[in-house]
């Protein structure tokens, strides 16, 4: 048997959400005064995003961001034990606390890592498709959800998770027929 524990430090993703959140209301910011919320220039109406080229509308600094922060909850949803985060919590943090009382089921967590990294996704492809709006709305959302877990240790895609888990529809082993 293995000495290492099947669960996680709740902590953890505390920390690495409150890292995440600081990240994407920056985001959010850069995104409400970039592109995306531009209005065009007097001779061409309506938004900047719709006139923008791909390139440029790539080349914004929210979009970057943004990319950067669903690339991370990508490697959250991979590999969720070699996470930038997670390595600085389990290397700095928490060596100087004492131990969790509990440890929890990763499985939600990891869940939650792949909501942050769909909403961040549908944010950028928007964008993209040059939708006004579209990508700080998106990092608003996911900071929310990252500002609930790290202030008060409200994971929405970790409750998301347990909602699906009671509908059968993920995390329970089903019988072979």
């Amino acid at each position: 048997m293995s000495d290492r524990p099947r669960g996680v430090d709740p902590r953890g993703p505390r920390f690495a959400a409150g890292i995440t959140s600081l990240l994407l209301l920056v985001d959010v910011f850069l995104g409400l005064t970039g592109l995306s919320t531009s209005r065009a220039s007097e001779a061409a109406s309506g938004w900047a995003v719709t006139s923008a080229s791909l390139g440029q509308r790539a080349a914004d600094p929210a979009f970057l961001l943004l990319a950067a922060l669903a690339l991370l909850f990508l490697w959250g949803v991979i590999a969720p034990g070699s996470a930038p985060w997670g390595v600085l919590y389990r290397r700095l943090i928490a060596p100087r606390l004492p131990r969790p009382n509990e440890l929890e089921d990763p499985r939600p967590p990891r869940f939650a890592q792949g909501v942050g990294l769909f909403v961040s996704a549908i944010g950028l492809l928007l964008h993209l498709a040059g939708v006004p709006w579209a990508l700080p709305v998106a990092a608003a959302a996911a900071f929310a959800a990252a500002f609930l877990n790290a202030a008060f240790g409200v994971c929405l895609g970790c409750q998301l998770y347990l909602v699906l888990q009671r509908a059968g529809l993920i995390g329970r082993e089903r019988p072979v027929l």
